[in-house]
């Protein structure tokens, strides 16, 4: 057996002892369902239940989690085995009796479907499976699971003190907010305690560095209720970091031979009629606005709209490739408890472009997008990312335009493309866009979780949808006009993300909302303080004084609090020197130099984005 897949057995195994501890000590709860996730496991639980007296118990809080641990450490030392059984659903529904949601599943798992062969009802048993009782104890009575497996065969192969209960949370029956809250507990678990505690400071790491507690400490974005769930409303200092990541991905498409484009935020229905959005896509979007000449909607993307920029006149095949790119706000319905800070918003600024290419443009194109995106990730200093390569599947072709040419060239070019850059890659069979192969750039962000950051995708659709074409040589008129549609930057809101969590807060100077503090030892030399401040400023850097109305001492710890870059500390020496003592973030070692050596250190620093 594979390292991981036993791992997944000890996880899985882990959930069956969890549900087992927990209804010993609340024999009445009902069960929903315990299933492996990255790093561990959850079991879902109704604990609404009533006592003799006729009140209804308390819901559990995390206080109750170590005493849970410790009944579940207790069935491990117990050396208890799991074996499984197959069963008819008369005797299934017997065993689950008193139990809604396993007899929900069972009927959902029995009911006959025509053309669909059913898999026999299977259970888990953790201990004597000769034995079952209500209320679970290891030495007289068996827990009983409907569940498919796999598990480990007995739980002296479960490291004790390699799991932990982490939280609880609250999460719909079967997801869908229609059926019943439940009671959803959390648990980490790892072959060995290193690799627990390894995570556990990771995760610790990651609480240090949550983008929502550093942006809201540094004043960098905020929401409110009366703006709406999922808006983020950027404060000056998140604008200054957002504006500077702009310029920086402005000038770089710039070089590369992008021209810019605005779009609206709001277009007709018949517009995401002729994408293919509506109505496959109309879950994701806003609903419609009725105006007078009829129903508009809040774009969703931008690629629609661009498509018609590139139809708006003749294009010759002197004119491909054609890339506009746009930072365009686009709008996304997203359900409100599945929102999360800035990594998941309804409202994304998004680091757009697309690329009308011929085929024999596509590997060059997409080379090219793939080196720009390597290279913004050098200057953020990025480094934990990999590729993904989704591809098509040829034979479930009713999910995939069908062009089983167009298909096998993208995906070789592609795959070419990235193995001639020595990048890191997987390929993930039947994971491609509907219309065409696409990459993602998939990242591990500082407290470990795997997040998908941008996509550049091959477009094989837009052209049909759009009539999209090009002069060739012959002058005749040729419909093969392919789009890639990327986003590098992913967008404003998920990569500012990132960054803040990359950086915990400790922007390079370049990106810093102030760039430098100038702290006066005394209100005497406030004078030159200004002068010092205005020098700087003259030169376009971000710059505050810190008057003199308390200790300087304080004044430094709390410029070093708010993490600026440079401390400049000015008094008698530095005035009748024309110098500078300057405080390096993160150096103990101060030194003192002249004003103008300082200025052309700092440029450089900031024009080369160091």
């Amino acid at each position: 057996m594979k390292k991981a897949d036993n791992l997944d057995h000890i996880r899985h195994s882990l959930a069956h002892l969890l549900a087992a501890a927990v209804l010993k000590k609340y024999p009445k709860t009902k069960l929903g369902i315990g299933p492996v996730i990255e790093h561990g496991f959850y079991y879902d639980f109704y604990f609404a239940n009533k006592h003799k007296s006729g009140h209804e118990s308390p819901r559990i809080t995390d206080t109750d989690l170590p005493e849970i641990e410790k009944m579940m450490r207790e069935l491990i030392r117990a050396k208890l085995p799991f074996s499984g059984k197959r069963l008819a659903p008369a005797e299934a529904k017997k065993i689950f009796k008193g139990q809604p949601f396993k007899l929900e599943l069972i009927k959902e798992f029995t009911k006959p479907t025509k053309g669909v062969k059913k898999e026999p009802l299977t259970i888990y048993i953790t201990g004597d499976k000769n034995q079952r009782k209500s209320a679970f104890n290891p030495r007289e009575s068996a827990f009983y699971d409907l569940c498919r497996g796999g598990h480990v065969k007995n739980t002296k192969e479960i490291n004790p003190e390699a799991f932990k209960l982490t939280h609880i949370a609250g999460a719909y029956w079967r997801g869908s907010e229609k059926n019943q809250m439940l009671t959803r507990i959390y648990g980490l678990a790892f072959a060995t305690k290193k690799e627990l505690d390894k995570h556990l400071a990771l995760e610790e790491e990651a609480k240090k560095r949550d983008h929502r507690e550093i942006g809201k400490h540094q004043k960098l974005f905020m929401s409110h209720d009366m703006v709406g769930s999922g808006l983020p409303i950027w404060l000056p200092a998140g604008t200054v970091i957002k504006d500077e990541v702009q310029r920086f991905a402005e000038e770089t498409e710039a070089r590369a031979g992008y021209v810019r484009v605005s779009t609206p935020h709001i277009a007709k229905e018949e517009l995401f009629k002729t994408s293919g959005h509506l109505p496959y896509y109309a879950d994701s979007m806003f609903p419609p606005m009725k105006l007078d000449d009829g129903n508009y909607y809040l774009k969703a993307m931008n690629c629609p709209i661009h498509h018609l920029i590139y139809k708006s006149e003749p294009r010759s095949y002197r004119d491909l490739p054609l890339r506009l790119a746009e930072y365009g706000t686009v709008y996304r319905n997203e359900l409100s408890g599945t929102l999360a800070g800035l990594l998941r918003v309804r409202m994304l600024s998004m680091n757009d472009a697309h690329i009308y290419c011929r085929t024999d443009q596509i590997e060059s194109e997409f080379k090219a997008v793939i080196e720009m995106t390597l290279g913004y990730f050098k200057t953020f200093g990025l480094t934990d990312y990999w590729f993904r390569l989704s591809l098509w599947d040829p034979k479930n072709r009713k999910k995939y335009v069908n062009e089983p040419k167009n298909w096998r060239a993208a995906e070789s070019t592609i795959h070419k493309v990235l193995k001639h850059l020595g990048v890191k890659f997987v390929e993930a069979k039947n994971e491609a866009a509907f219309y065409g192969p696409k990459v993602d750039v998939q990242f591990h962000s500082m407290g470990g979780r795997e997040e998908t950051m941008s996509t550049i995708q091959l477009d094989f659709t837009a052209k049909k949808r759009f009539g999209l074409s090009y002069i060739d040589k012959g002058g005749k008129s040729n419909g093969e006009v392919f789009v890639i549609h990327r986003a590098p930057l992913s967008t404003h809101e998920r990569f500012m993300a990132f960054l803040i969590e990359h950086y915990a807060g400790a922007f390079p100077v370049w990106l810093s909302p102030v760039q430098a503090v100038v702290l006066p030892v005394g209100e005497k030399y406030a004078a030159y303080a200004k002068h010092v401040a205005g020098e700087l400023k003259a030169q376009n850097m971000r710059v505050e004084i810190s008057a003199a109305n308390e200790t300087l001492g304080k004044r430094i710890r709390d410029a070093e609090l708010k993490k600026i870059p440079y401390i400049l500390v000015v008094g008698e020496k530095e005035e009748s020197t024309g110098t500078v003592n300057v405080r390096e973030r993160h150096k103990k070692e101060t030194a003192t130099v002249l004003l103008a050596a300082f200025l052309k250190t700092i440029k450089n620093i900031i024009a080369e984005r160091r």
